[in-house]
């Protein structure tokens, strides 16, 4: 009989964590049966069904400012119980006996595990250092029995919520994400993207960053080591893709408007979310990772990698179990921008080490960051959980 494990993600698009969801559903249906539950429809949800996988939407209670306004504090009641009643739905049909968390902003899967005398697994995808309060508040309800298994995408996230609690670690793991190798698109193609969305001519330089336009991505800090840069190499080019959160356009209109301020309208492009993030890959050539708080793990590094590109990345978080210094890139000083800086104009200035960084990484990242020892570490959690 096949076993069924219910899956609770907190959005349907697809960034980092949407990814690795995506990558795991896809590569565990041999053994599971895997039955996802999202918010709302999206770019995940049309994934997911296009690969055959059953998903539903319902309430996650999704951790937000947004969610502590009086509107939502007075419908939360309602949405637990309809969340509750279409997850009771699909156990009868599934009979599944695990429920897997997929990021800590879903609260949902734990309540109803508890509630149901299920097992629960949480997959923890962040580092939130503040509010101190919502920081300690997780740090409690991982400690909660309900948690059958807690994964961390890198050392740097267990080491921030574990904080040598002997029950925690007792029953943590981490698992690193991992991405699949994608097949390099042809020259004409390369050539297209260039001259038509990045706007860039052959012997121009393309920096980028990929990823969230919010407060600590680094993009602000990138622009600023940017301006400076564009002043000894005007055949650079600075491409910023990505879309900021629900309800935060602010963190858009800042680095707009520092645009236009630094006079860089010619010079920076910024693409909103792209669906085929790896064919933008293969038309870049330097990969720029600065965010200014830790990353838990660093997703568009490793995609990177895949694509042979040199990273520069902030020297903290999960970017330092990624990121070899002077060998696949270089670990930069956090809210630097001379650092930053000092490190792209050594990769501006030397395509022959531009080229060996971009090598040395993609073996790394076969080697490290595969999807399939991702999803094969994955299985190991599941295979001793009656399922």
């Amino acid at each position: 009989m096949m076993k069924n494990i219910l899956f609770i993600h907190q959005s349907a698009e697809l960034y980092g964590s949407d990814k690795t969801l995506l990558s795991l559903v896809k590569g565990i249906k041999i053994d599971y049966t895997p039955i996802v539950v999202l918010p709302n429809k999206g770019p995940l949800f049309e994934q997911l069904e296009k690969e055959g996988i059953k998903v539903y939407i319902a309430p996650v209670l999704k951790i937000s400012r947004k969610m502590f306004t009086p509107k939502n504090i007075f419908s939360l009641p309602f949405q637990i119980r309809r969340s509750y009643k279409i997850l009771d739905q699909i156990k009868k049909q599934y009979h599944f006996e695990v429920v897997y968390s997929n990021t800590l902003a879903v609260l949902i899967g734990l309540m109803y595990a508890r509630s149901r005398k299920l097992k629960h697994i949480w997959h923890v995808h962040e580092i939130i250092e503040s509010p101190q309060k919502v920081t300690t508040f997780f740090r409690k309800i991982l400690d909660s029995k309900s948690n059958h298994k807690i994964i961390y995408n890198s050392s740097a996230t267990a080491l921030f919520w574990n904080q040598k609690n002997v029950n925690l670690i007792s029953k943590s793991v981490v698992i690193r994400n991992g991405v699949t190798q994608h097949k390099p698109i042809n020259d004409c193609e390369r050539e297209k993207i260039r001259t038509t969305l990045f706007k860039a001519k052959n012997d121009t330089i393309v920096l980028a960053l990929v990823g969230r336009i919010s407060r600590w991505k680094g993009q602000l800090l990138l622009l600023e080591a940017f301006e400076a840069l564009i002043k000894k190499h005007q055949n650079i080019k600075l491409i910023f893709i990505g879309s900021p959160p629900p309800n935060q356009n602010v963190f858009l209109e800042n680095l707009i408007f520092k645009i236009n301020e630094y006079q860089l309208l010619d010079q920076v492009v910024q693409i909103s979310f792209y669906p085929e993030i790896e064919k933008l890959w293969d038309a870049i050539d330097i990969a720029v990772v600065p965010s200014t708080e830790p990353e838990p793990f660093g997703l568009v590094a490793i995609e990177a990698m895949m694509a042979k590109k040199p990273v520069v990345g902030a020297n903290h978080g999960g970017l330092t179990e990624i990121i070899l210094n002077n060998e696949t890139g270089f670990l930069v000083e956090p809210k630097s921008v001379s650092d930053l800086k000092k490190a792209l104009m050594h990769l501006i200035e030397n395509p022959s080490l531009r080229k060996e960084m971009g090598e040395k990484g993609f073996e790394r990242a076969v080697m490290e960051f595969s999807e399939q020892k991702y999803i094969a570490e994955i299985l190991n959690v599941f295979k001793p959980i009656k399922v």
